[in-house]
């Protein structure tokens, strides 16, 4: 049997699956975000371990003798959070989270230090790890005086379960301190953040062990074997891992919390001034590009919130198929954006809103406006060289057939939904546990059965590209506005 944990900004999924990828249990564990001042997006760790302690207790309840069969866990987990610790690895402060933008003025200042964009091949977003410190050690030096490691809130629980301090590459690559090219940390990038080679945890490849299950958890969870953990990787990343994306040409969308299209690459291939992300690959000698919006989901919970209703219900009041874009646009940039704007002070808008303008419409102008903000990461990956001819789409969005459909237009790609089963990064991680037990990569990590294929609308497209051109011409009047 084999664990995936898949640390999430709203909690943590646990899955066991069997030698052959079966779902055999799972169980997930809500974890709370706090938000003490605006920008500022923190959790305390501590509820990370209580959250995967409830977990496995879950699993140990359910499924006793498949968990006492364990023989690898894999991680993944939200990227970016900066969790500080002392030299007696006591937690400092609060982690920063990665949609925490109160450091936007370091991440400038180091986006603007020479070297640091053509090394870590990204452009510093304000939610990357290395503004943060800059931020804790002007705001908090009492607290930087202090740190002796930071880790990656999946290597938190790392160091629960192991009592090693390691992270891998792909998670890494999202710090701003990575030289992403050659998979190591670069002493460059470490002393343009006034930070020290021994405060970074060591590096191991998603796929490869990175340690043992500790004996006392061992015991407690039934177990009387050896346990390894695999290095595990950022939540897109091992996500990947999870559908069988990682060959040149495969590439996935997924409509959650956030927006992101992925495109794995077998060589390294960055193009920060596009503000497109090139990281490290979970899986050796691989890289991804991949384009965020901060808000996809998201902005259809916050329309739900605001009409007192849910978006499972607004959802439904949509037919299944598209007739054409609605008459009003909506700009999702309800959290600032990154792909392609990298601006955290950039907020969202309606616009062309009319007396006639209702639930449904609103709910229309939504799912179009993240869809032409995913349209926006597509032309960047485009312009860096990138090819995508379909992609998987995956995420909660996916439940609604409306907004497939109008995804599926506004990319003008085929959008192929896997067959119902687990996938995605919790699956992801207990693949490259298996793989870090023994198994074959490239037989482990294969692509999910299709269940459907949504095609865009040939005879709408035209009408939903002048609708993206009216829509990517307003980001210029909505900043200046806001300024």
């Amino acid at each position: 049997m084999y664990l995936g944990l898949d640390l999430g900004t709203s909690g943590l999924r646990a899955v066991l699956v069997d030698a052959d990828g079966t779902l055999v249990a799972s169980a997930e564990q809500a974890a709370p975000v706090s938000h003490p001042a605006p920008g500022h997006s923190e959790q305390d760790p501590a509820h990370w371990v209580d959250g995967c302690r409830a977990a496995i207790g879950k699993l140990k309840a359910e499924a006793p003798e498949a968990l006492s069969a364990l023989r690898g866990i894999g991680l993944s987990g939200q990227m970016h959070g900066a969790t500080l610790l002392d030299a007696s690895d006591n937690v400092l402060r609060p982690c920063i989270l990665w949609n925490d933008t109160r450091s936007h003025a370091e991440a400038a200042v180091l986006d603007a230090t020479p070297g640091v964009r053509e090394v870590s091949g990204n452009i510093v977003f304000p939610g990357f790890t290395a503004p943060k410190l800059l931020w804790v050690e002007k705001h908090e030096p009492e607290i930087f005086a202090q740190v002796a490691k930071v880790l990656l809130p999946k290597d938190y629980l790392r160091l629960w379960l192991t009592g090693e301090h390691v992270s891998d590459m792909s998670d890494a690559a999202g710090t701003s301190w990575l030289d992403v090219g050659k998979r190591d940390w670069s002493s460059d990038l470490l002393d343009a953040g006034h930070m020290r080679p021994d405060q970074m945890p060591h590096l191991v490849e998603g796929s490869a062990p990175s340690g043992q299950l500790r004996a006392d958890l061992a015991a407690e969870w039934g177990i009387d074997h050896a346990v390894v953990v695999a290095g595990g990787g950022g939540d897109n990343a091992v996500a990947a891992c999870g559908v069988g994306c990682f060959r040149e040409g495969d590439g996935f969308v997924s409509l959650g919390t956030s927006g992101v299209l992925l495109a794995a690459k077998d060589s390294f291939a960055p193009a920060p001034e596009t503000a497109v992300h090139s990281f490290c690959h979970a899986v050796p000698d691989t890289w991804y590009q991949m384009g965020v919006i901060l808000a996809a989901t998201d902005c259809l919970n916050w329309l739900a919130k605001t009409l007192n209703d849910s978006p499972a219900t607004l959802a439904g009041r949509l037919p299944d198929s598209i007739n054409g874009p609605s008459g009003t646009l909506f700009l999702p940039y309800l959290s600032g954006e990154r792909t392609p704007h990298n601006d955290a002070d950039i907020r969202g808008a309606f616009v062309g809103l009319d007396i006639g303008s209702d639930q449904q419409n609103l709910t229309q102008s939504v799912m179009e406006g993240v869809s032409f903000a995913l349209r926006d990461s597509l032309e960047a990956l485009k312009s860096t060289g990138t090819k995508l001819d379909s992609v998987l789409a995956i995420g909660g969005g996916t439940q609604s057939r409306f907004w497939l459909e109008s995804l599926a237009t506004i990319l003008g790609l085929p959008l192929r939904l896997p067959a119902k089963g687990e996938f995605g990064a919790a699956l992801g991680a207990a693949r490259l546990a298996m793989v870090a037990d023994g198994a074959d990569l490239h037989d482990t990590m294969t692509p999910p059965q299709v269940a459907d294929t949504i095609d865009p609308r040939g005879d709408l497209q035209a009408a939903y590209d002048e609708s993206y051109a009216r829509y990517r011409a307003l980001y210029p009047s909505i900043k200046a506005a806001l300024t």
